[in-house]
């Protein structure tokens, strides 16, 4: 499966609202931490680790 790096995301304003209101009153450490915890939930459900490689090597 190919990465996907165009708009995918129905509603992508919304989502963006939905994560900075996930973040709101969270230390920089809470933040870290829910992003890293957000990372993994999403991982787990991509599942394939040639696509979570090549989104790696996209996001650096």
């Amino acid at each position: 499966m190919p990465l996907i790096l165009d708009p995918n995301l129905p509603d992508p304003d919304g989502f963006y609202q939905e994560l900075l209101a996930a973040h709101e009153g969270l230390t920089k450490s809470e933040s870290d931490a829910l992003n890293a915890r957000l990372i993994l939930i999403l991982a787990n459900q991509i599942g394939d680790r040639a696509v979570l490689t090549e989104a790696l090597r996209a996001a650096r």
